[in-house]
């Protein structure tokens, strides 16, 4: 079982910046693939980033790429999402997950608010 907990939320003006934070239990986080998702009111969950267990490889979706960067300090059992340029859209809950074979986990998710 593993316990993830998200945090770095908030409120942000467009154009600003923010940057999440995932925290992982156990021991094995290394092995784990990382990714970060998002829910907002009325849409499907939409895949934001992936990175591969040794950080070497990254995956973004078309709407955050230029502007969102995931990275992972596996030493500290840690995946980050660094949201800069910050738009309306990006307005959602934004939840950790972690895949290990056919397990996957996720967090309680944080709320990313964008608004003037």
């Amino acid at each position: 079982q593993v316990q993830l907990v998200e945090s770095g939320g908030g409120l942000v003006q467009p154009g600003g910046s923010l940057r999440l934070s995932c925290a992982a239990s156990g021991s094995i986080f290394s092995r784990y693939t990382m990714g970060w998702y998002r829910l907002a009111p009325g849409k499907q969950r939409e895949l934001v980033a992936t990175i591969t267990t040794g950080g070497d490889t990254t995956n973004y979706s078309d709407s955050v790429k230029g502007r969102f960067t995931i990275s992972r300090d596996n030493a500290k059992n840690t995946v980050y999402l660094q949201m800069n340029s910050l738009k309306l859209e990006d307005t959602a809950v934004y939840y950790c997950n972690a895949k290990l074979g056919p397990f996957s986990w996720w967090g309680q998710g944080t709320q990313v608010a964008v608004s003037s």
